[in-house]
């Protein structure tokens, strides 16, 4: 049996699912916002998210059979299920809570991490030494959970923000949370960037010379806006880069990094220009009905939750790893430090929510601010700087 084939179409049809159930809760707010008294697009919509759910968990059990390991051991696998676990925490969270408005904001979340997760190579393939051992699957698997949680709270707290911050102006306020809109649009062009440059099979192939002061090959995928350390272009008629960067940087991801971001500011500019308002605008009427304090304390009580999660995962079973294969707890690695960074800021966030009574709208910036952390260590430190974690 094909177990690798089965979980790639488990994945699909996860995938699938948990877009018609977006369009099922976009239902249910429209019929709460109409007042209707018999609004059953809730039900069809948690119930079609179950259903994708344990697709994706029939997904991840198969492509462990298919591995013979925990498909957590790179970019594509962890991000995959991370995406995942964000759908699991918002199932747990719709069920005590009974908000629908967080599926129609958390689901296109998980949709995007999961396209994100594809862009990657999806190739199954064996573990290096380093990775050999039960406490890739403790670890990793925890932490991501963690975050998973933790991203609950960036859903509840954007939301949040949406309703409350005044859009009849300009203010530092509206620009931070278009800001945040954008960021989310630049993974969109993300995914549309790298899926036509591959449809198009564009590769450009440099040699350069690598941290370790040795030639080594790249190729890239998408026109060199950043040349790798000491980069050669050898392949015709391909782009230039107009600079390059030290060989601690990995250029190939940091140029994929780039056009992220310029594609997601033209997304950004055409949606403004169709929907003639600030996006943040746009989406107020659909959350005019949520209740704020519910919001607030949805917020805090994914971040109660997720944080020792994380804590355990992130840090505790990461160190104890860490002394089994390095002989030491603590590093300075990139991934080690922005762990730390996540831990120390979700710390703030609780002390600052408990002792100083922030709640409400400086607590939804915290849980934002939290998220783009999380981001930002998938993101940029996965992708740009190396590493002992650059496996990922």
């Amino acid at each position: 049996m094909d177990f690798a084939s089965i979980s790639s179409n488990l994945l699909y049809v996860a995938f699938i699912a948990y877009l018609v159930a977006t369009f099922f809760f976009g239902g249910a707010i429209r019929e709460k916002n109409s007042k209707h008294k018999t609004n059953k697009w809730p039900i069809f919509g948690i119930s079609v998210t179950i259903v994708g759910f344990i697709a994706q968990v029939g997904y991840f059990i198969t492509r462990w059979i298919a591995s013979g390991h925990a498909p957590v051991s790179n970019l594509f696998e962890f991000t995959t299920f991370f995406g995942m676990m964000v759908v699991g925490a918002f199932i747990i969270i719709y069920f005590i809570y009974k908000l629908s408005i967080l599926g129609l904001f958390a689901l296109p979340v998980a949709l995007l991490i999961i396209a994100y997760a594809s862009m990657f190579p999806t190739e199954i393939s064996p573990l290096i030494p380093a990775l050999q051992t039960n406490w890739l699957h403790i670890h990793v698997t925890t932490a991501a959970a963690g975050e998973a949680i933790l991203a609950i709270s960036f859903v509840a707290g954007l939301i949040y923000l949406i309703k409350c911050i005044d859009q009849t102006k300009a203010t530092k306020k509206t620009f931070w949370l278009e800001f945040i809109l954008y960021s989310l649009l630049s993974t969109v062009g993300f995914i549309i960037m790298t899926t036509a440059f591959s449809l198009s099979n564009y590769d450009a192939a440099f040699t350069w010379v690598d941290k370790n002061e040795k030639q080594a090959e790249m190729v890239y995928h998408l026109p060199a806006l950043v040349g790798p350390h000491d980069g050669e272009l050898i392949t015709d008629n391909r782009l230039e880069p107009t600079v390059s960067v030290p060989a601690i940087i990995n250029a190939q991801k940091l140029n994929t990094v780039l056009w992220s971001l310029m594609s997601g500011l033209v997304l950004y500019w055409l949606l403004r220009l169709v929907l003639r308002k600030r996006i943040g605008a746009a989406l107020k009427p659909l959350v005019k009905q949520v209740n704020s304090e519910l919001l607030d304390e949805v917020g805090y009580r994914s971040v109660a939750i997720g944080f020792p999660v994380f804590t355990l995962g992130a840090l505790i079973f990461a160190m104890i790893w860490a002394q089994i294969a390095w002989t030491r707890f603590w590093g300075w690695d990139p991934k080690e430090v922005w762990a730390l960074i996540t831990w120390l800021f979700y710390a703030a966030f609780l002390h600052l929510r408990l002792a100083k009574g922030w709640q409400g709208e400086r607590s939804a910036w915290l849980a934002v601010g939290g998220f783009a952390i999380i981001m930002f260590n998938l993101v940029a430190v996965n992708l740009v700087i190396a590493g002992l974690h650059s496996y990922a």
